[in-house]
């Protein structure tokens, strides 16, 4: 299988990032290219919004291969405020672009969905208790990202995941956490 994964923490440390290493251990076997949005040099500004084109930085050119080439993706990132963080927010808007990951049907109000034929997996951390996320808000980023991201640009099966809360945690429970992200990574990669 060939596996795109994008580390999406703007920082150098983060569970996020750890909870992806332990994903891609499961995964052991699979050609995997890592990307970390960190690392990139790219405008995560969309100026013009769908107006006119704004041209790729490399780096996006690149992340954009390693997605069009894969089987599979898993993304890794935080929850902050209850969303994504600004940076992989900036890659989204620039990269999944009409006519990349989607196109619309001339006068219709539907669309293709043109990275279909590949999975998706989404490890989100956060400092909120998953039960009180759900309840009190409706857990808003799982449905974002699975819904109105990845599903709508053709990911299926698209699945969420969401370890929280991180702060005040102890060590055994992450370690649980690592665990499960290890699983899902060996029974996801190897379920296609």
């Amino acid at each position: 299988m060939k596996l795109f994964a994008l580390d999406a923490h703007p920082g150098t440390e983060g569970f996020s990032k750890e909870l992806l290493a332990s994903y891609l251990d499961g995964a052991a076997g699979a050609d995997i290219e890592t990307m970390a949005l960190r690392d990139m040099d790219f405008d995560p500004i969309l100026h013009e919004g769908y107006r006119k084109r704004q041209e790729w930085e490399p780096d996006i050119a690149r992340a954009m291969d390693a997605l069009k080439a894969c089987e599979h993706f898993v993304l890794a990132f935080p929850m902050w405020w209850g969303s994504q963080p600004a940076l992989l927010k900036g890659f989204l808007d620039r990269a999944l672009m009409p006519g990349v990951a989607f196109k619309y049907r001339g006068d219709s109000p539907f669309w293709d969905r043109l990275l279909a034929g590949r999975s998706a997996t989404a490890l989100i951390t956060g400092d909120t208790p998953g039960w009180f996320l759900r309840f009190r808000y409706g857990g808003p980023i799982a449905k974002q990202v699975k819904r109105q991201v990845l599903d709508f640009c053709g990911f299926k099966p698209a699945k969420v995941h969401y370890f929280g809360p991180v702060k005040g945690q102890k060590e055994e429970t992450f370690a649980k956490w690592r665990a499960n992200a290890r699983r899902l990574g060996a029974a996801e990669t190897r379920a296609r």
